[in-house]
């Protein structure tokens, strides 16, 4: 059962998968056919987490809530929310906020493993109340970015501007990346630079919040669609075009202030909404490799990848650290 102090971990699994074709947060990757988001939650015990909040889409959500029934053990504190429109990644965590509450949490893809040792960097940063952190200071782990690619097909990665003493200054999104024979990447979106080198740090959506960050994520929402204002899970709005508030374009703006960075991609609205609040995002470092699937073709490919590891003692051959 949830304590009440440890960080909450938030998974963002509505998304809709297009280019995979199916339900990705079950995927199975692990060893002995586990889901993606099984093995999440067991690093997420291993790493400090006390409660799991799944965010959920009409379409797979009653598949995943199933699955969770008859897969995770008792001792994972669960509960689910819906996000019952694609309003992108903001609006997904914004629909998460009647369970985390003020507490800070950490957000995940559903699509991605990012392994225990960076789960629980993150989850030691956000539980450290000997630091005067401000309710606007928040964190992101990086990682290289070989160590966020499984595979040749492209995908798409936020590289990230750091200053000397480790704020995060923007992230650029960028299109397109797929590895080079050379071990160096290019990212086809027509952006400079055009090459990416591998040690390249970026965001693979591994954020860690404190209660500052809801206003910031209800203004964005709010700026680009007003008529979320009576329920901002959007239960009965129908949506007819791709709008989409991301979350590292809310934050990239949130922090971008005065340096020169890469233009946000977040529709002027939102933009507007949410510069120069005084939001700081401290970028952690992060150990180990980020393993997802994109594509279809990436399944396997992740699958061999987690088996190497383990092989290596670089991961646990069991999913769930009680298991015997």
């Amino acid at each position: 059962m949830s304590t009440g102090h440890s960080p909450v971990l938030v998974v963002l699994a509505a998304g809709m998968a297009k280019r995979y074709g199916g339900c990705k947060p079950l995927a199975p990757m692990g060893l002995h056919g586990e889901a993606v988001i099984d093995l999440t939650a067991g690093e997420a015990l291993a790493a400090g987490f006390d409660q799991v909040v799944l965010v959920l889409g009409p379409a797979t959500g009653p598949a995943i809530e199933y699955h969770v029934r008859r897969r995770w053990p008792s001792v994972i504190a669960t509960q689910t929310v819906y996000q019952p429109v694609p309003l992108g990644t903001a609006h997904a965590v914004l629909c998460a906020r009647p369970a985390v509450g003020d507490r800070p949490f950490a957000v995940v893809n559903g699509d991605d493993v990012y392994g225990a040792p960076a789960l629980g960097l993150l989850a030691a940063h956000l539980a450290d109340t000997a630091t005067p952190w401000r309710p606007t200071d928040h964190a992101l782990v990086s990682f290289p970015l070989a160590d966020s690619v499984v595979g040749s097909a492209p995908v798409t990665r936020g590289t990230i501007t750091v200053t000397a003493d480790g704020w995060l200054v923007g992230i650029d999104e960028r299109r397109q990346v797929h590895r080079q024979p050379d071990g160096t990447f290019a990212a086809d979106d027509g952006h400079e630079p055009a090459v990416l080198e591998a040690r390249t740090a970026v965001s693979v959506n591994l954020w860690g919040f404190r209660p500052g960050i809801w206003p910031l994520l209800a203004d964005a929402v709010l700026a680009c669609c007003p008529e979320l204002a009576a329920d901002v899970t959007g239960a009965t709005l129908h949506v007819e075009d791709d709008t989409e508030v991301l979350l590292p374009e809310v934050l990239g703006a949130a922090v971008a202030g005065g340096h020169e960075v890469a233009p946000s991609h977040l529709p002027g609205a939102a933009k507007a909404a949410v510069d120069d609040k005084g939001h700081r995002v401290r970028v952690l470092p992060g150990s180990g490799r980020c393993v997802g699937v994109t594509h279809a073709s990436d399944l396997p490919l992740a699958r061999d990848v987690l088996a190497t590891m383990v092989a290596r003692g670089e991961r646990p051959a069991k999913c769930w650290p009680s298991a015997a």
